[in-house]
């Protein structure tokens, strides 16, 4: 190896160590060790650099689209909880959704991916006055993790079989003001929707797998998620007609990749592949890596680190919400018919109206000075 390029693995060593502790990690015998993980004020500062970056990655796409699609973020004053009436929109390529779904998942508190595989994306609009409630995504699950699948009561020939009737819904929540009138529970509830397996359904139905061409089943039967920071109040005793909507399954390990994308994961790509042989199972996925954690356990020992720096040490709870009464026998291949539960919008709004939202809005009416032009992430030249 040359000098200069000696040189210039110490030069992304270092920037890779002088970025986990700007994030606020510490290391202990090679090792990652976060801050507190019930300290969620600490858990977001951990996240804030990988969030700064992504929002600037989006500069060139959304922030000459700012000042429109800030007109479909309420003040305060244009909302009137006795009279919101949530609409549920399928989002579609190259449509306005589109870039309105883009934008507000840019204000999560933690970086939020694009889903992998089959992905369906979705927006809620107040329908009194066209603001955004709310925004959620179904994508691909990963193939394994252990408290689902345990959980589940897979074994290997009904989860291969089954897995693809289970999407994981890898962002959701309310924008303000509505999340300050508890909108993000609305949206959640709105996940698990008829509607939304209605939708599923058209989508994928006829559609084959890219490896094997094998046909896929349209049918849903369960969503995934995780909580985005440690222990989950959105999630939690969310019920319907006495049944618990999403349940708890347990904890991750607490790995992943949003700890190093803060610039230079690309020199860490570009490292990889010029030493590594890739590992693309198949060409129709690619020629590269198979995902960017294999990635960066290639990559990390290049530079003198452990490959277990992806190992960042803050857990996150898994949930999980049967989409009928049957769920779990169906995907254990024991049923070969869902009896799903069968709830539309309509009926979901109509708990969360008189459960949630319209006490939240007599006791606590700060939500009214809310402005949508604090919701701007760039400033306006």
């Amino acid at each position: 190896m040359s000098a200069v390029a000696v040189t210039e693995r110490e030069q992304l060593r270092a920037r890779v160590l002088r970025s986990l502790r700007a994030q606020g990690f510490r290391m202990r015998a090679g090792r990652l060790v976060p801050p507190d993980p019930n300290d969620k004020e600490h858990l977001r500062a951990l996240h804030a650099e990988a969030v700064r970056h992504q929002i600037e990655r989006s500069r060139e796409g959304l922030a000459r689209h700012e000042d429109r699609l800030l007109t479909y973020i309420a003040d305060g004053r244009e909302v009137d909880p006795e009279r919101i009436r949530p609409r549920l929109v399928v989002v579609k390529p190259d449509s306005e959704d589109e870039l309105l779904f883009r934008y507000a998942r840019l204000h999560w508190s933690i970086p939020v991916s694009a889903g992998y595989g089959r992905r369906l994306r979705f927006v809620v609009y107040d329908s009194t006055n066209g603001k955004l409630m709310g925004i959620f995504g179904l994508g691909d699950p990963i193939f394994s993790l252990g408290p689902r699948d345990r959980w589940i009561g897979w074994d290997k020939a009904a989860k291969s079989t089954r897995l693809q009737c289970l999407m994981d819904l890898f962002v959701l929540g309310a924008v303000p003001p509505y999340s300050q009138l508890l909108c993000g529970k609305l949206i959640a509830l709105m996940a698990t929707s008829r509607e939304v397996q209605t939708a599923f359904g058209r989508k994928y139905h006829g559609s084959r797998a890219l490896i094997s061409g094998k046909p896929l089943t349209a049918r849903l039967a369960l969503l995934t998620t995780t909580s985005a920071l440690g222990r989950s109040s959105l999630y939690n005793r969310l019920s319907f007609e006495g049944r618990p909507v999403f349940q708890s399954l347990g904890y991750t390990r607490g790995s992943g990749e949003f700890h190093f994308g803060n610039g230079f994961y690309g020199d860490l790509r570009a490292l990889a592949e010029a030493n590594c042989e890739a590992t693309a199972k198949d060409a129709r996925w690619g020629t590269g890596f198979r995902n960017r954690r294999e990635l960066l356990r290639k990559a990390l020992p290049l530079l003198g680190l452990s490959r277990d720096l992806v190992y960042h040490g803050v857990p996150r709870e898994i949930f999980a919400a049967p989409l009928a009464h049957n769920a779990l026998e169906f995907l254990r291949g024991e049923h070969q018919r869902l009896r799903h539960y069968g709830h539309g919008v309509a009926d979901l709004f109509g708990r969360f109206r008189e459960r949630w939202l319209l006490p939240r809005a007599a006791r606590d009416d700060s939500y009214r000075s809310f402005e949508a032009e604090s919701y701007r992430l760039w400033i306006r030249k």
